[in-house]
């Protein structure tokens, strides 16, 4: 199958530290083209990739901004015309309007954020796509959508290492804002007499939330402050790490750190909000919690964290979340989305 998959251009693809979606399209694409399908990738001229990899850009234009996602989408969609692509798998909400201009396309869209009423207005106008969704928590949220799948993420989970036993420390790994509750964690840490390792940057728009909450709490002493990791150290951490604290406030779509640290054997304690109840399976990769106090109790010394069997927590997540289970899912949703299209035998806009 000739399949035409576009990254973003705010990275490259695989990311070198920061980015969840380029990390999850690397591994797709390389899956895909070791399981013998015609892949190329549209991505950034930094990009490595045994696909074909076509660019706009020589090297990831970093902070996102809309004139640059659309410039890269509109050229890529053509390339993909051109190239005459059996499916092509998009990232971009950018994408849907494009591809207007190139109705021969069958196009996959996978959706990769939390609910806006204003995207699913979008999403809505364009019944023609095949939509994605990562979690049935994200899918039940966009009702509108007649054609949506869900397919988790998965990953290659040989880039992950395990040890049976941990170290005294949990870890909090993520993007530096209220939703993700960098300062929750480092209190339920403090109240274990726990020491915690954080990883993770602020972003412009949560400086003023990064200096209110967590100036004096990452230099507190039980906390190991170690910026933005790549992915060398963010295995290392994980791999030793008692728990990963995840005490999200927001309905995240999916969480690509849950299933890396249970790729890890490390156990995930957090929240139970947006898809944390459908990734974690209580009392065998992690548990859910619904205070900084009760996680606390959980990853304290005695505490039921170590009930958690390492290896077991492993297999669970190659199970659930391998990157061959990914792969499989997204080529049976291609043939189907191929299918369909030649069925109709018009373009998917004209038989909306």
């Amino acid at each position: 199958m000739r399949i035409a998959v576009i990254s973003t251009p705010f990275l490259p693809t695989p990311p070198r530290d920061y980015g969840g979606t380029e990390l999850v399209v690397s591994d797709l694409v390389e899956g895909l083209v070791a399981h013998g399908h015609d892949v190329t990738l549209f991505a950034t001229g930094d990009s490595r990739t045994a696909a074909d990899l076509r660019a706009l850009y020589s090297k990831a234009r970093w902070p996102p901004d809309s004139l640059t996602d659309i410039e890269h989408v509109c050229w890529a969609l053509h390339e993909a015309a051109d190239l005459n692509a059996d499916v092509v798998h998009v990232n971009s909400a950018a994408a849907l309007a494009a591809a207007r201009f190139t109705p021969e396309l069958p196009l996959v869209y996978t959706v990769h954020h939390t609910h806006e009423p204003q995207m699913s207005e979008l999403y809505e106008a364009h019944p023609e796509i095949q939509y994605i969704a990562i979690s049935s928590d994200q899918r039940a949220r966009e009702p509108g959508l007649a054609r949506c799948r869900v397919i988790h993420h998965g990953l290659d989970h040989t880039r992950y290492a395990w040890n049976p036993r941990a170290q005294p420390y949990v870890s909090f790994l993520g993007r530096f804002s209220p939703t993700k509750g960098a300062h929750t964690a480092i209190d339920a840490a403090g109240l274990a007499g726990l020491p915690i390792r954080v990883a993770g940057q602020v972003h412009a728009h949560d400086r003023e939330y990064a200096e209110r909450e967590l100036g004096e709490r990452l230099a507190a002493s039980h906390v190991c402050y170690m910026g933005a990791v790549g992915m060398a150290k963010k295995v290392a951490m994980l791999r030793d790490s008692r728990a990963l604290l995840m005490p999200i406030t927001w309905d995240e779509p999916f969480g690509l750190v849950v299933i890396e640290a249970m790729l890890s054997g490390c156990p995930v304690v957090a929240f139970g909000r947006g898809s944390v109840p459908e990734l974690v399976d209580p009392g065998v990769t992690g548990f859910i919690v619904e205070s900084a106090e009760e996680m606390a109790e959980v990853i304290a010394p005695g505490g039921v964290v170590e009930t958690i069997d390492r290896h077991g927590c492993r297999a669970r997540a190659v199970q659930r979340f391998s990157q061959a289970r990914m792969v499989a899912n997204h080529e049976r949703l291609y043939a189907e989305v191929v299918a369909w299209h030649d069925r109709s035998g018009r373009s998917p806009i004209a038989a909306a």
